[in-house]
């Protein structure tokens, strides 16, 4: 179980990055993002950035290749506004649970 630090630095990580995603990142890759989980480590070093993508004509590699290339101008953005130290590596990946409820809600009707 995760410290109760932690999982205020995953919330507010959470937040803040869906800030910049929405108001500074001018990526078209990474059009319709939504962050749904930060899973940071036990020490800070590294936080795994889970999210979505919302339209369905947007693919999901180009969201996760845009993701990846502005992983060190999220990261300088968290610096300035969090101070926290130390600031955590951003690893992105796609989370397939909301993909795998609904396909679990269309095997129910």
């Amino acid at each position: 179980m995760a410290s109760q630090r932690i999982e205020r630095v995953q919330k507010l990580l959470r937040s803040e990055i869906s800030s910049v995603l929405q108001r500074k990142l001018k990526d078209p890759r990474v059009g319709m993002v939504t962050i749904t989980e930060v899973d940071a480590s036990p020490d800070l070093k590294t936080a795994r950035v889970f999210f979505s993508v919302l339209k369905e004509d947007e693919s999901e590699a180009e969201a996760l290749a845009g993701l990846k290339s502005a992983a060190g101008f999220i990261r300088s953005e968290l610096m300035r506004v969090l101070h926290l130290r130390p600031m955590p590596v951003l690893e992105f990946s796609l989370d397939a649970s909301l993909a795998r409820g609904a396909r679990t809600l269309d095997l129910l009707a």
